[in-house]
């Protein structure tokens, strides 16, 4: 059960981390996955609420992934 809550959680995260990157890239072409762990290095990104709500989702699902964690241990 763990190890299937674990896959289903880093398919979403890493779905969702895609989608991070493709909507910060349609403001600032150039991005990489290394510039969106530092948004606020991009005017176009920091104010930009459509990207910071995708972030958002990110980070929520990051969350639920660590909230799991503590509960039932190492997933």
């Amino acid at each position: 059960m763990k190890a299937e809550i674990q896959r289903v959680l880093d398919e979403i995260i890493e779905a969702q981390r895609a989608k991070v990157l493709k909507c910060g890239s349609q403001f600032v072409p150039t991005l990489t996955a290394e510039d969106v762990l530092q948004p606020n290095d991009y005017p176009e990104l920091e104010n930009n609420p459509h990207f910071r709500y995708e972030e958002g989702v990110l980070e929520g699902v990051q969350t639920v992934r660590a909230a799991l964690q503590s509960l039932l241990g190492p997933l």
